[in-house]
C-alpha cells in the first residue's frame, strides 16, 4: 500500500487516513480518522505509518476504555496494562497514569517502554484523560535516525555491543510493597524484576532497520567493560539520541491518542506541571530484540 506524505491535505475526505509529516524522520499527524472505526484498510495504512514516522498523533478522539482496548486489539495483541503496577481502572489492559495517585510513578528520564523483560511491548498507545491548563507535553527520539547519524566507527562498536535492563530502580520498591506480586506478563507472574540483557543496537523485526536500544531509564550498564567505559558509552549514545534534529515533542489537547512504535523510539513526558494530568496507555505485545550479525536478543 502506498501513502503520500508529501503534500498534507486538508479538508473532508472518504478516502481514508491522511498523513501529514511533522518532520524528516519522525513523527506525523493522521486526519480524517475515527479510531472507533477502522476498516481494515485504515488498519493497514495506519500501521505502515508508524513504521515510516515512528509516532502518529490523532486529535478529536473520544476514546472510552472499551474503545482503547479495542482499538489496541485491532492493533496488535494486548498485553497487561504494566508488569508490575497494578490497574486500578475499568480494564486490566489499561495502565492509568495518574499524578494524583500516592503510588504514581513517574520516569522522569527518557526512557523506552517496559525494555526490562524479555520481550518488551512493540507499541504503545496513550490517550489523554484529564490534562493541567499548561505543561505535560511528550518527547519522542527517533532510534534508527539517531544510529544512522552516528559516525561508522561509532557505528561499529555498538553493533558489537549487549547492555543490561533492570526494571528495579523504577519499580522494585512497588513491586515490595505489593508482596511481590506484579501482574500475570506473557502467561507468568510477575513476583521478582530479573535484570535482561538486550543489544545496544536493535534490528527492527519488520524494517530491518538499526536503532540504539538504550535508554537511561532501564538500561543500567554495557556488558563485558569496565563501569567507566560503560558510563561514557552510554553517556555517548544518550546525549545523541536526544540530540534536537531526533526529536519531535506534542503538546497534549483533550480528545488526542499517541501511538509510537515502542522499538524504534525513547521518549520522555515533561514533569512541569502542577494540576491533575491523566494518561491511560495499553500496550502491544512484542518479541525478543535481536541485534546485528552475531549480536542476538537474550
Amino acid at each position: 500500500m502506498t501513502i503520500t506524505t508529501d503534500k498534507p491535505t486538508t479538508g473532508t475526505t472518504n478516502l481514508g487516513p491522511r498523513i501529514e509529516p511533522l518532520g524528516p524522520c519522525i513523527g506525523a499527524r493522521v486526519r480524517a480518522v475515527d479510531l472507533r472505526q477502522l476498516t481494515d484498510s485504515d488498519v493497514a495504512v495506519v500501521h505502515e505509518a508508524l513504521l515510516r514516522h515512528k509516532v502518529l498523533f490523532f486529535s478529536g478522539q473520544e476514546l472510552t476504555d472499551d474503545d482503547q482496548v479495542a482499538l489496541g486489539n485491532r492493533l496488535g495483541d494486548l498485553t497487561a496494562g504494566h508488569p508490575v503496577a497494578k490497574s486500578n481502572g475499568s480494564r486490566a489492559e489499561i495502565y492509568n497514569i495518574d499524578s494524583t495517585d500516592p503510588e504514581f510513578s513517574f520516569s522522569d528520564v527518557w526512557h523506552t517502554d517496559v525494555t526490562f523483560v524479555q520481550r518488551p511491548p512493540a507499541g504503545s498507545i496513550l490517550r489523554a484523560v484529564t490534562l493541567p491548563p499548561t505543561g505535560g507535553d511528550t518527547q519522542w527520539a527517533d532510534s534508527q535516525a539517531a544510529y544512522r547519524s552516528l559516525a561508522e566507527p561509532v557505528q561499529h562498536l555498538v553493533d558489537q555491543l549487549t547492555a543490561v535492563h533492570d526494571g528495579n530502580r523504577e519499580w522494585g520498591a512497588y513491586l515490595r510493597r505489593h508482596e511481590n506480586r506484579g501482574n500475570v506478563w506473557d502467561g507468568v507472574e510477575v513476583t521478582s524484576i530479573p535484570p535482561v540483557e538486550h543489544p545496544v543496537v536493535r534490528v527492527h523485526p519488520e524494517t530491518g532497520e538499526k536503532g540504539l536500544f538504550v535508554q537511561p531509564g532501564f538500561t543500567s550498564h554495557i556488558v563485558g567493560v569496565s563501569d567507566a567505559e560503560s558510563r561514557a558509552i552510554l553517556d555517548l549514545l544518550y546525549a545523541h539520541l536526544t540530540k534536537p534534529e531526533h526529536l519531535v515533542r506534542h503538546r497534549w489537547s483533550p480528545g488526542d491518542v499517541g501511538i509510537w512504535d515502542n522499538r524504534s523510539t525513547a521518549h520522555y513526558a515533561n514533569r512541569d506541571y502542577t494540576a491533575p494530568r491523566v494518561m491511560r496507555r495499553v500496550t502491544l505485545r512484542g518479541d525478543v530484540p535481536q541485534g546485528p550479525a552475531g549480536v542476538p536478543g537474550r
